[in-house]
């Protein structure tokens, strides 16, 4: 606690030393995207998101932000942070929705059981299972702001032996209208009620900023530090589902006593991040009519206006942006591990208490050029052209022949991909983007992509409405990882085909109605995964735990079909997601079928001026099994089939309070009030139970000064 507070002085004094000037009142707001900070949700039934609290303060408020996009810096305007609406869900790991399968403390490993909703692998893919911290490129909030920006929020629940802390500071300021800078600190602690299981997560972001008519550049760079110990799950599931047979039973015993199957093991990223994004814009001026001139929209960099002497409004029109793109990243992954279970491992490649590293050192550049949207009337959508250059940096433990003695080897590759875009989004009911790549050079030659997304909006039987449709096909080398891999326990090289994928989905929503349907199928064709190998224990006790990597070589068809339902009935509320999906391969790719969340609760106001909910909600998802989890590794793995067990069928069960005062938004939540009710299979992965029923609280403040 000490360290939070030492970290919450310097931050509130840091923005003592910075200015602001000024802000670009020409920024368009975006629409259906969650804003920074925790708590922002996007609704598929509110387009235009924003905060109408009131405040009695005479500096200026208003922010505005906007996403860039990693490939070609694109600029995407998003809603500013302000809402109160599930702000009380923003620290759960699992979800807003409660989609995640994780490992029960705050911050751990975790991965979404909706299969439309994982993303893709990345390179390094020992990051993947932290989504939940890691912030990619493409979403970090980018602020202008008219005066100085501070968002601080804190997160706490239990005591200092088994509570958990989270605390989030953000600050943004302007040097005048073309110039912003800020930064993000996150510091999470949980601490885990489970023996062996906390995490230390810190992240510290600077950004910067400059925008003019013809050119614009946006800086980004992050560091994370991520570290948690691991303790291989509970020895025997029957602590949580059957404690009468345990000494579980005792009135003495708490969750942390429960016995684990590791100790003294940690899994530890560092990841270093270095983006920077620009374009110079080459167009003309002309007059523009007055009746339109406040309709420019600068933060996407296509019209700046300028009026001399009350005279005619001008303004910028860009016809081509020549763009360059750079990201660097360093990725660092240590496995500690200084005591384990005897008999655990089938295999063991190098000497005892070895400490498994690998590293990646990946830059990439991308250079393109782009015929813009909307300079003129013909031109009804934009065209761009980029090449890529991809180069990475391996390095992994190795030996030397007939030697065990450890050393390091290091592995380069490239891939060199050309690309385009066709892409419309100025139109007034009819939208769309086209886009193809293929890698003409390096490692992943002959991989492509072809992905499409479509949105319409229409009037049916007077409501508004709106379809979206959208369709990829991928040809996609697997990842080095899959590739290579060696450490103490697991050790592979292997020769894999690339993964083929199509898929086609579509979503059609009525806003009024507040009802959203979403539907798709893909077929996978040689998909990649982490098999279990494990083999019986001699000793007739057991497996001995082995993992390689393998490959379906028949096709994999999965459907998914989501239905989002909101009923609203003067003060009461009842938001529903429930999602079906099935999967024609459940050993090698199991998905529940079922997967639901449902959000009961009163809206009102007390003294007209403390926004208030109450309410409960409930997460639930069918029977199935589960992806297991490896601390070797640090990411989840097909289960033994020879000794698999079912997850699912029992509900999480939340109580919350949660409040809207002016510029700070506070919560206060039982989680988990149903534990002890029920089969008690409060398991997220097998053999890892979440954490029992506790008390949280959470506090989000926003400053302007």
């Amino acid at each position: 606690m000490k360290r939070i507070l030492t970290y919450i002085t310097v931050l509130l004094t840091l923005p003592l030393t910075l200015c602001a000037q000024g802000i670009n009142d020409n920024i368009e707001r975006g629409n259906n995207e969650e804003g920074f900070g925790g708590g922002a949700v996007y609704s598929p039934f509110r387009k235009n998101q924003r905060d109408t609290t009131k405040t009695e303060l005479n500096v200026p408020q208003e922010i505005r932000q906007w996403h860039i996009s990693e490939l070609l810096g694109e600029v995407i305007p998003v809603n500013a942070d302000t809402l109160q609406h599930l702000y009380q869900n923003w620290h759960n790991t699992d979800g807003m929705n409660g989609e995640y399968n994780y490992l029960g403390n705050m911050g751990s490993p975790r991965l979404t059981r909706i299969f439309f909703n994982r993303q893709a692998i990345p390179e390094f893919s020992f990051l993947k299972p932290y989504d939940y911290f890691m912030t990619p490129v493409n979403q970090f909030y980018f602020t202008d702001t008219k005066s100085p920006y501070t968002n601080l929020s804190y997160n706490n629940s239990g005591d200092k032996i088994t509570g958990d802390d989270r605390f989030r500071a953000y600050f943004a300021t302007n040097a005048g209208k073309k110039f912003g800078a800020g930064f993000l600190f996150d510091y999470l602690y949980g601490r885990g009620r489970y023996d062996s299981q906390s995490t230390a997560f810190t992240k510290f972001g600077l950004y910067t900023y400059y925008r003019s008519n013809k050119y614009s550049a946006y800086l980004l760079a992050t560091r994370d530090h991520i570290k948690l110990a691991e303790n291989g799950g509970i020895t025997n599931d029957e602590y949580i589902t059957n404690p009468e047979k345990t000494e579980a039973g005792s009135k003495n015993f708490g969750s942390n006593d429960i016995p684990v199957n590791f100790s003294k093991t940690w899994n530890r990223n560092e990841v270093y991040s270095l983006f920077f994004t620009h374009n110079y814009s080459l167009g003309f001026t002309r007059e523009r009519p007055i009746e339109i001139a406040d309709t420019t929209t600068a933060a996407t960099d296509t019209l700046a206006t300028a009026q001399v002497d009350d005279g005619p409004i001008y303004e910028f029109v860009p016809v081509a942006r020549f763009i360059h793109t750079l990201n660097l990243n360093q990725d660092n992954r240590s496995y500690i591990n200084y005591q384990q279970p005897k008999n655990y491992y089938a295999d063991t490649y190098l000497p005892y208490d070895s400490i498994d590293k690998t590293k990646n050192l990946n830059i990439k550049n991308t250079f393109g050029i782009s015929l813009l949207e909307g300079f003129n009337k013909w031109a009804v959508a934009g065209l761009t052209a980029y090449a890529t250059y991809d180069f990475h940096r391996y390095t992994l433990p190795d030996t030397l022949p007939g030697s065990p003695i450890e050393t390091r080897s290091k592995t380069n590759e490239y891939t060199l991909s050309i690309g385009g875009i066709l892409q419309r989004s100025k139109g007034k009911n009819l939208n769309y983007k086209l886009r193809g790549e293929t890698a003409i050079a390096g490692e992943d030659l002959g991989a492509f992509l072809l992905e499409a997304d479509a949105n319409l909006d229409f009037k049916l039987k007077k409501e508004d409405a709106y379809i979206s449709a959208k369709a990829f096909i991928k040809n996609s080398n697997p990842s080095f990882y899959f590739r290579h891999y060696h450490s103490e326990h697991f050790w592979w090289d292997n020769s894999l085909s690339k993964e083929f994928r199509t898929r086609i989905e579509g979503t059609v929503g009525i806003e009024r109605l507040r009802t959203k349907l979403s539907a798709g199928i893909e077929t996978i064709k040689d998909y990649t995964y982490l098999a279990n190998r494990s083999i019986p224990n001699a000793a007739g006790n057991g497996f001995l735990n082995r993992i390689a990597v393998a490959q379906e070589s028949d096709n994999i068809q999965v459907f998914s079909a989501t239905l989002n339902q909101d009923f609203k009935l003067g003060i009461l509320h009842l938001d529903t997601e429930l999602t079906y999906q099935n999967s024609s391969n459940k050993e090698v790719l199991p998905l529940p079928e079922l997967n639901a969340y449902a959000n009961l609760y009163i809206k009102f106001k007390i003294a007209k001026v403390l926004n208030t909910e109450l309410g409960a909600d409930v997460r639930y998802f069918s029977s199935y099994y589960a992806p297991d989890y490896s601390p070797a590794l640090g990411q989840f793995y097909q289960q033994n089939q020879s000794d698999k067990i079912e997850i699912g069928n029992y509900p999480i069960v939340n109580v919350y309070a949660n409040f809207l005062l002016k510029q700070t938004r506070f919560y206060v939540m039982y989680h988990h009030i149903n534990e002890g009710t029920g089969n008690m299979r409060y398991f997220l992965a097998p053999h890892y139970p979440i954490s029992p029923k506790a008390l949280w609280f959470g506090l989000s403040w926003n400053f302007y000064n």
